[in-house]
């Protein structure tokens, strides 16, 4: 089985017009070219805390409903939290990878160029 950080790279490096790089110490995620490239999901490796978690892009009303709904995995995350921003923790029990996949592609759908 990957490494949670390698099944989310994977995820979002199959998304079209996807580049890795390095953003505030982290692999993140961007989407477009150049200097339009937008960021939509990245890596909180211990950032803030000791968990292992991304931070992506979420719909409207996302962030509530699943932190609400489960609040030992989805958190609002510092700095981007207030724009809707969700906080997912990959560590502790194995995660929901199908919604995990739904969640990027979302914020990838939310930044993206063709938003």
């Amino acid at each position: 089985m990957a490494a949670p950080v390698d099944r989310l790279r994977a995820l979002c490096l199959a998304l079209p017009e996807v580049e890795e790089r390095v953003s505030h110490g982290e692999p993140s995620w961007f989407t477009g070219s150049g200097r339009r490239a937008r960021l939509f999901v990245m890596l909180a490796d211990h950032h803030h805390d000791d968990r292992l978690s991304f931070w992506c892009a979420a719909p409207g009303g996302a962030q509530a409903r699943l932190v609400a709904e489960d609040p030992d995995r989805y958190f609002r995350p510092p700095y981007v939290g207030h724009r809707g921003w969700l906080g997912v923790h990959l560590d502790g029990p194995p995660p929901d990878w199908a919604r995990i996949e739904d969640l990027v592609a979302d914020a990838h759908a939310l930044v993206g160029p063709d938003r």
